[in-house]
């Protein structure tokens, strides 16, 4: 079972913005430890609130991942890419 890592415009546009090296360890990181799992929860951790319950989080170093895990699409959609203290505004 193979998933495969998408980004939304948002994501995608503050991946460009951050420093290549951040950019690329964060790439690196759902690349290598996210996509090749079975279940991509087991290293992400489930957000809170009634508005947040559907969205996983994954953190890497000083940043945050935001994701929408689709199972029926083996698709994980990145929603929101950030410093921990803006992405969650």
């Amino acid at each position: 079972m193979a998933w495969t890592i998408d980004y939304t415009e948002t994501a995608a546009r503050r991946l460009r913005k951050l420093d290549r090296q951040m950019a690329r360890r964060i790439v690196d990181f759902l690349d290598g430890r996210i996509v090749g799992q079975e279940n991509p929860r087991s290293t992400g951790k489930a957000l809170t609130g009634p508005m947040l319950g559907a969205f996983w989080r994954y953190r890497g170093g000083d940043c945050r991942i935001i994701c929408d895990i689709q199972d029926g699409a083996l698709l994980i959609l990145v929603v929101e890419i950030g410093n921990r203290r803006d992405v969650y505004c």
